[in-house]
């Protein structure tokens, strides 16, 4: 039952990544194929969460955390896509593939709808977890989950307050969390993903390890492949020494007091960095 669940969940995926091409392809605007991603990824995690064979109060749990992120993310997304530049990172993906772009996108959104589909694993183990429920571990998870959306929430509030303040003007956003972090959202989108191994693993559920891909797979795709990599490379190729500073003085991901400034460097004043 399980197996044919997430098959019909990876083929839901395709499909919605296959519309985000066909979408993006329409409006020239890459924003949308993380708007959609969310969404789908958020929709999926509902439907194997209430599937057949979920615990039926875990299950409810895991749905009701998955739509919170999803909903959360899909919404603030679209809100920075309408009437925005194209996304940078995918320009940059299309600017290198040339002729063959369209055809190289798609392929790329695939392995899109396959990182969603680990996460929506890491929802489905967390479902159909047998253990007693509610366990101190549920209320942990739910901790996590809430701690990690309003974290990311906060940073991207305050980047758009910096934004709005500061408009016209080339300055690096380093107010609150992100004087902390250079990628605070980053940061709190992998920590929530916490929340699912956190349900799923028990004595009951043998299975339950394997949800710990999903935060594995958000850390290496947001540190090392499609997150801070290119954001930052542009960002050095287009800002120069004042964001090699910011790199100096600031983490990169996990949040911690800034270091001092050289005695010999001014604040920077280059444009914020996502």
């Amino acid at each position: 039952m399980t197996i044919t669940i997430l098959l019909c969940a990876l083929l839901a995926l395709s499909l919605a990544m296959a519309l985000a091409w066909q979408v993006q392809r329409a409006t020239g605007s890459s924003g949308w194929i993380d708007t959609i991603w969310s969404a789908a990824v958020g929709l999926v995690g509902i439907g194997v969460a209430l599937a057949p064979g979920a615990e039926p109060g875990r299950g409810r749990l895991a749905a009701a955390l998955v739509a919170l992120w999803s909903a959360r993310l899909a919404l603030h997304i679209a809100s920075r896509t309408r009437g925005a530049p194209d996304d940078p990172r995918y320009a940059d993906l299309a600017r290198q593939w040339g002729a063959d772009a369209p055809r190289r996108m798609f392929w790329f959104l695939q392995s899109q709808a396959m990182a969603g589909f680990v996460l929506a694993v890491a929802v489905r183990l967390a479902a159909v977890n047998p253990a007693p429920f509610p366990r101190l571990a549920d209320a942990l998870a739910v901790a996590i989950l809430l701690v990690a959306v309003g974290g990311e929430a906060l940073a991207d509030a305050q980047l758009q307050r910096f934004r709005r303040a500061h408009r016209g003007e080339k300055l690096i956003c380093e107010d609150g969390l992100w004087g902390w972090s250079r990628h605070p959202n980053y940061f709190f989108e992998w920590l929530g993903w916490f929340a699912y191994p956190i349900l799923a693993i028990s004595g009951e559920n043998p299975w339950g390890w394997l949800a710990l891909g999903a935060p594995l797979l958000m850390y290496g795709l947001l540190v090392h492949v499609s997150g801070i990599p290119p954001l930052e490379a542009q960002m050095a190729a287009s800002r120069g020494d004042a964001f090699r500073d910011l790199q100096r003085r600031v983490n990169a991901f996990f949040p911690s007091p800034p270091r001092p400034r050289a005695p010999s460097s001014r604040p920077s004043d280059l444009g914020s960095q996502s």
